[in-house]
């Protein structure tokens, strides 16, 4: 006999993952009793570039989030390359073929958590500390859940305590954030400017559609390395001069940028978006596969409580497997300076490449043959 002291499901962080995991599983069963945990009260700010691709959002209209995006302009034109005289040589801007939006996280984030709560979801602000399987339930805390979900980012207590190891090969990032009056020439679109050493790192500015930008730089952190505020906030005024100017509300954050991802394990516990490793490796994003993992993990939760580990990671699989293959390969291609200015200039010249890449990018597009044809060329005329 269940306890009735039991949660159906207790999500570990209330971020776009763990809100997406409440909204798909009460949308599964609408009589669950589904609780949310997280350390912060929403709104809060969380250090972003705030980039939501409209794969994202396609996800959120499926679990009835139909209006996350109002009040934000969509953003259609997208300009790739380096700084004039980097390293590697070309440069694409061209329109992507669906819009992406910029919502700063502290808008976006509570959107998707009033969603979840108007569905039935509970809330508590609570800071978890132990994690302990008993076989026939979870115990967080003194908390008792048949299933939980880790939700609660990169640096995840529940994955810690299971004693599962972030990822193999340690690539991580360190960027800064900030928000700043908007450069004229930059306000109807998203740049990234690529640096002429140690990718990935990029300097960026995405208009909001109110007057600001949000701004930032990002690089990787080398083994027994560390970057200063003064050598990032340098770095974005390097590749992208001005577009810092006037900038407040500067944070700083780490991104777990692997190919290499923690095995979902058997049992009841279900890892999700940031604590899954689940960030694009060439491009840091992660919104998207945040709300799709959060959507899966939800359904499985109620769908297959019995055996919901297995369930999830062969789902996570068909989603996003050969997807993730391909942006490895493609981040390894990357490193390689030439390489990327190959795949702009064929991007420039080919409407088709440029759709892939972005799709590559932002959703779960794939290295496609046309691509790789194209950079080719691009190499041997280059």
């Amino acid at each position: 006999m269940t306890n009735t002291n039991t949660w159906d499901l207790v999500v570990v962080g209330a971020g776009p993952a763990g809100a997406s995991a409440a909204l798909a599983a009460l949308a599964e069963q609408a009589t669950a009793r589904v609780l949310l945990l997280d350390r912060a009260d929403f709104p809060r700010d969380k250090p972003c570039g705030d980039g939501v691709a409209p794969h994202a959002v396609d996800v959120l209209a499926d679990l009835g989030v139909g209006d996350v995006t109002v009040g934000f302009t969509p953003v259609r034109q997208l300009h790739l390359g380096y700084p004039h005289g980097g390293a590697g040589t070309g440069a694409v801007t061209g329109e992507m073929r669906r819009p992406a939006h910029v919502i700063p996280r502290q808008v976006f984030d509570a959107r998707i958590t009033e969603a979840a709560l108007a569905a039935g979801a509970q809330w508590r602000r609570h800071r978890v500390r132990t994690v302990e399987d008993h076989g026939d339930h979870i115990q967080v805390d003194d908390i008792r859940a048949r299933v939980v979900v880790a939700a609660d980012g990169a640096e995840s207590t529940v994955r810690r305590v299971l004693g599962i190891e972030r990822n193999a090969d340690g690539h991580r990032a360190v960027a800064i954030r900030g928000y700043a009056p908007v450069r004229p020439d930059l306000a109807t679109q998203q740049r990234i400017v690529f640096g002429p050493r140690d990718w990935p790192a990029y300097a960026w500015s995405f208009p909001i559609g109110d007057g600001r930008a949000n701004v930032g730089y990002g690089e990787v952190l080398r083994p027994g390395g560390s970057l200063t505020r003064e050598h990032l906030l340098q770095r974005l005024e390097d590749l992208l001069p001005g577009a810092s100017s006037g900038g407040m509300q500067w944070r700083g954050h780490h991104l777990p940028l692997s190919s290499s991802r923690p095995r979902q394990p058997d049992g009841q516990i279900l890892l999700t978006g940031d604590a899954m490793s689940l960030i694009n490796p060439m491009t840091g994003e992660g919104i998207y596969y945040a709300v799709l993992s959060g959507a899966l993990a939800g359904r499985i939760a109620m769908s297959r409580p019995s055996e919901p580990g297995s369930a999830y990671r062969r789902a996570l699989r068909r989603e996003l497997g050969r997807h993730l293959r391909h942006t490895s390969a493609a981040t390894r291609l990357a490193r390689v300076p030439r390489v990327v200015g190959a795949g702009l200039r064929a991007a420039g010249r080919d409407r088709a490449v440029f759709d892939a890449l972005v799709e590559l990018g932002l959703g779960r597009g794939l290295l496609t043959a046309r691509s790789v044809t194209g950079i080719a060329r691009g190499l041997a005329t280059g």
